[in-house]
């Protein structure tokens, strides 16, 4: 399948990848992708349901990792076929290919793993959709090297996501360059607007974050011609289980989206 042909229709606009950190309960999931799937088909947006099935990479021992691999990707795959829409999940190991591709349409491949081999290649012999986030230490050229990896693996399914660049100890960077950079290696270039706003390696070993911001690192993306926004949401970002201090309020997402498409419009008319 090829998810760009087959099941967006909407080429002209940005695709959006959203929801919560990780799969809590197939009550949360169910109420997050229900609002924002009814947005995003009032808006034209092609939309892709996200949520992490579990959390490998915790500051603490103590971190919430996930309510059981095989319950969140059963969860995962009840999302996608009661709303029609493809689903994301990340894997943290190459054994874990097989068993998140029979469940979602897209693998994630984290940040701090996209230059694992191992990885990369697993996801790509599934014949799945790859969506591989630029690692905070790496420049966006040398992602090329990601894609090739897929590529040369048989299979031409490639994502790239720019997530931030370390900026000191406790703060990232968004270089806006990535987006003609990586859109040059013939993939879509996707904004990762929540993680690039953490603020990681706090003394209370829980990440923070600055989501005030999330609107301005999203219209900066669209401006420069990203293809797609990824956008961790929920109702309660203060109570969430993984990554509250960074994530957008479910209720703010039709607003900002709004504001971006006209703003993707405007791109379209004078090129990106």
């Amino acid at each position: 399948m090829n998810l760009f042909t087959q099941q967006f229709p909407n080429s002209n606009n940005f695709f959006l990848m959203a929801g919560p950190c990780a799969v809590e309960s197939e009550e949360m999931a169910f109420h997050i992708a229900e609002r924002v799937s009814v947005i995003c088909r009032r808006l034209g947006i092609n939309y892709i349901f996200k949520g992490s099935y579990r959390k490998a990479n915790r500051t603490r021992l103590d971190s919430f990792t996930g309510i059981g691999d095989e319950r969140a990707l059963e969860i995962l795959q009840k999302v996608g076929k009661s709303f029609s829409v493809p689903t994301v999940t990340d894997i943290h190991a190459a054994n874990e290919a097989d068993m998140a591709a029979a469940y979602v349409d897209v693998l994630q491949i984290p940040a701090f793993l996209c230059r694992q081999t191992d990885i990369l290649v697993a996801a790509a012999k599934t014949g799945k959709v790859v969506n591989v986030k630029k690692g905070q230490f790496l420049s966006p050229d040398a992602m090329q090297f990601a894609v090739d990896k897929i590529r040369q693996s048989g299979n031409d399914q490639v994502i790239l996501t720019d997530r931030g660049t370390t900026f000191g100890y406790q703060d990232l960077v968004v270089d806006y360059r990535s987006f003609p950079i990586m859109k040059a290696m013939g993939v879509p270039a996707v904004m990762d607007c929540t993680h690039s706003l953490q603020q990681p390696n706090q003394t209370s070993g829980v990440t923070g974050g600055n989501p005030a911001m999330i609107e301005t690192i999203a219209r900066a993306a669209i401006a420069v011609g990203a293809d797609g926004l990824f956008i961790e949401t929920h109702p309660d970002p203060k109570n969430a289980k993984s990554d509250g201090a960074n994530m957008l309020h479910l209720d703010a997402l039709e607003p900002l989206l709004e504001k971006l498409v006209v703003l993707r419009r405007a791109v379209n008319e004078i090129g990106s």
